[in-house]
């Protein structure tokens, strides 16, 4: 299986999300692959944002080692799910990928974990660490159910 995470800028959310589920997915035994990316570009080839890191590293993930890139229409050809972080991050796909956007791949992350709610995992950019650990907890509870309903 291969999973794609997606926010704005690939250096809070996503790379959290990412990391999160490739540490349960190894814990689990699941060979799966997972990447995350960002609908804009402008933190192309950084590393996570200081505070996504030392929140990972807090709960014993690495995610240091990740760069931010660009969610491009061809993602939808080499991944079998795509989870976005918010609505706006889905709209932003859309328009980015055009007639090559595939709906049935797509859907928010914080629906494995409230059904149908369609929750946005909030952006911890402008805020304090104490946000990135809220975000955190959001997106290992939202990746335990992944894991649970794909075991």
């Amino acid at each position: 299986m291969k999973i794609l995470m997606v926010c704005l800028g690939n250096i809070c959310r996503s790379p959290l999300a990412e990391g999160i589920l490739q540490a349960k997915a190894a814990a689990a035994g699941l060979d799966w692959e997972i990447d995350s990316a960002g609908t804009n570009g402008y933190h192309v080839g950084e590393a996570p944002h200081r505070l996504s890191q030392k929140v990972a590293l807090h709960n014993g993930i690495d995610i240091s080692l990740q760069r931010a890139r660009r969610f491009r229409a061809a993602d939808f050809e080499e991944f079998d799910l795509i989870y976005a972080m918010a609505e706006d991050v889905v709209e932003e796909m859309k328009s980015i990928s055009r007639q090559q956007f595939d709906g049935s791949k797509v859907d928010l992350l914080m629906n494995e974990l409230h059904p149908g709610q369609n929750l946005d995992v909030p952006d911890p950019w402008y805020g304090t660490e104490p946000g990135y650990h809220e975000v955190y907890a959001m997106l290992a509870a939202a990746c335990d159910k992944l894991i649970e309903k794909h075991q």
